[in-house]
């Protein structure tokens, strides 16, 4: 089994989340708790879904539950429990990685500032039209 699974204190605090959330009809529900640990080992590794072992079911049934409980509000009664339970310290921030921006230098762009203001300055002065003799003597070789 895969390390790090979650501890019989922590499961009794989402089980009730989990029972409050439920669909209607459908098939039997499936493990919750091995489904939350797969859900909770993808976020502490950054793997793909697809990488999800084994061991916690199919990669897809994982993530159909957990787009299941993001879209019935599960993750916001979460925190929100556990913001008034006063169980997580304050000190405990998330951040979204959506929106950390680097330079494009970071990225490997090529060149610099001076190199793009050569550029758009070359492209900016070529000729925008040429006559008809010019264009003729060009492909003629004569000038």
């Amino acid at each position: 089994m895969a390390r790090l699974l979650m501890e019989d204190t922590e499961w009794a605090f989402f089980e009730p989340f989990l029972m409050a959330i439920r669909g209607q009809g459908g098939r039997p529900a499936s493990n919750h708790r091995l489904v939350l640990d797969g859900i909770f080992w993808i976020a502490r590794t950054g793997a793909a879904w697809r990488d999800l072992p084994e061991e916690f079911g199919k990669w897809s049934s994982v993530y159909r539950q957990f787009r299941r409980w993001t879209l019935a509000g599960l993750w916001e009664l979460v925190l929100d429990a556990l913001n008034d339970s006063g169980a997580a310290p304050d000190s405990v921030q998330m951040i979204d990685s959506t929106v950390i921006r680097a330079h494009h230098l970071a990225a490997g762009a090529k060149g610099g500032l001076k190199d793009r203001v050569l550029a758009v300055q070359k492209v900016a002065s070529r000729p925008k039209s040429t006559s008809l003799a010019t264009l003729t003597a060009s492909l003629s070789g004569r000038k």
